[in-house]
């Protein structure tokens, strides 16, 4: 197994996976923009899961350019609700507007992963979860975005489910990590086989 690798991610949740599953990483945030990567992919009609797998082997082959030798993970997650990809807010009226699509639905929260290597995937995989949201007043959902800091709210989606979101949902069906954006049993499990 590889001693060290790169985290081409800003995401303090995703370090602390890594942290805690002893994979010893450093951060370079690929810095890729995510909005034109979306409006061009949804203007071809992919899917959620197209997008998310592409972001993550976009961010990862990226970093991956400047730091020849290294072994580096690119990790996205989006949510797709009916085939909808549904983004991370960028102000709280955003993020209300999402909390009320999803309320009382089913969603599935997709994270995608890559490894890759001198510009190029060397593995990459892709988890889903599926989660039902409990079917809340809008004074319940203006309770909870009160009690959810901005740099939160911004950086991990309307919910962090390891926080005050998990009292969102009725039922939740997958992976924690995954939902947390990082599907480490398998980044381990490919890791041991280098």
């Amino acid at each position: 197994m590889p001693d060290k690798i790169i985290l081409a991610s800003k995401s303090k949740v995703r370090k602390e996976i890594l942290d805690k599953n002893n994979i010893e990483s450093f951060v370079v945030p690929s810095n890729v923009d995510e909005d034109i990567v979306k409006t061009s992919l949804l203007k071809e009609k992919a899917s959620p899961e197209i997008i998310s797998k592409n972001l993550a082997e976009l961010k990862a082959n990226k970093v991956s350019l400047k730091k020849t030798n290294e072994i580096v993970l690119g990790a996205d997650s989006v949510i797709d609700l009916n085939g909808e990809l549904i983004s991370k807010p960028e102000t709280r009226e955003e993020a209300m507007t999402i909390l009320k699509k999803l309320n009382g639905k089913s969603h599935y929260l997709i994270s995608s992963v890559c490894l890759s290597k001198n510009g190029s995937m060397i593995w990459n995989y892709t988890d889903k979860a599926m989660l039902t949201m409990k079917n809340l007043s809008n004074k319940e959902l203006t309770n909870y975005l009160s009690k959810i800091p901005d740099e939160t709210l911004y950086a991990y989606n309307v919910y962090q489910i390891e926080g005050e979101g998990r009292n969102l949902f009725a039922s939740i069906t997958g992976d924690e990590d995954t939902i947390m954006g990082l599907p480490v049993k398998k980044i381990k499990e490919y890791m041991g086989s280098l």
